[in-house]
């Protein structure tokens, strides 16, 4: 497979990941862009090139630029670069790919699903990429790209890939919320949120081998009124958790009152 000039805009979880993935696969990183000097060394330092927190100094000697920053900060930093006839590809799980077309003849979509934190390893392998792009010949760059590093590779347009990104959101971001209000509330008892993780573990297993509403455990399935109010109780020091508490036990009860 042909071998690309890649340069990151952006050096947060997705563009470290991401780019290390793709340099182990023999491609050349030739640039990262941040706005902050102390992210952009870090992760250049770790590709052993170069970096720039200027967009003027933006490199043109890369064949495809990836777009890894936060979706509000995309058209500022974007509307300051010429890409002329270069690949600009975005990682986003909510930006449709028609924002990029004002920048970029060449434009497409470079989405891994799944959680990413700076120091935390990951097997891209099993990581789902979806893409999309704004022709053939970009769309066959990009699934090479993506079939080097993972198994599990998806041509998804931009609607679907929010609705994917909506789902990812309550299953990945609300769900450690709720660990993060577990460990909160646990704090305040001189408890460790250790004491958890088997029952996290077993939570997360199950789902693999049953659906998450035969999955379900649990007071509020049933809807028993008086373990709910002696919790709502105890919780009436600590708004937040109880109000959290109070809106997932009613859900929980309306969703199994649904037909299958």
């Amino acid at each position: 497979m042909k071998k690309y000039k890649i340069a990151f805009i952006g050096a947060g979880n997705v563009a470290t990941h991401l780019s290390n993935e793709l340099k182990k696969c023999g491609h050349e990183m030739v640039q990262v862009y941040s706005r902050t000097e102390e992210s952009a060394k870090q992760l250049a330092d770790s590709l052993h090139t170069t970096f720039t927190t200027s967009t003027e100094t933006i490199t043109k000697e890369a064949d495809i630029y990836i777009v890894a920053l936060k979706d509000s900060a995309v058209d500022q930093v974007l509307s300051k670069i010429g890409f002329g006839d270069k690949l600009l590809v975005h990682c986003s799980g909510s930006l449709p790919m028609s924002v990029l077309s004002q920048y970029a003849k060449n434009y497409g979509v470079f989405y891994p699903l799944q959680t990413f934190s700076k120091n935390r390893k990951v097997d891209f392998k099993q990581i789902p990429i979806f893409v999309e792009a704004s022709s053939s010949e970009n769309l066959n760059i990009l699934e090479e790209l993506a079939n080097e590093l993972s198994e599990s590779v998806t041509i998804l347009n931009s609607e679907k890939r929010k609705s994917l990104h909506i789902a990812a959101v309550f299953a990945c971001n609300f769900a450690n919320h709720c660990y993060a209000m577990a460990a909160k509330y646990l704090e305040t008892k001189d408890l460790q949120f250790e004491i958890l993780r088997p029952l996290i573990m077993e939570t997360a297993q199950k789902v693999q081998e049953l659906h998450p509403k035969d999955a379900q455990t649990g007071p509020a399935i049933r809807f028993d009124e008086n373990i709910i109010k002696s919790h709502l109780s105890e919780l009436k020091e600590m708004s937040d958790l109880q109000e959290l508490y109070n809106s997932n036990s009613k859900s929980i009860f309306e969703h199994h009152q649904e037909k299958q």
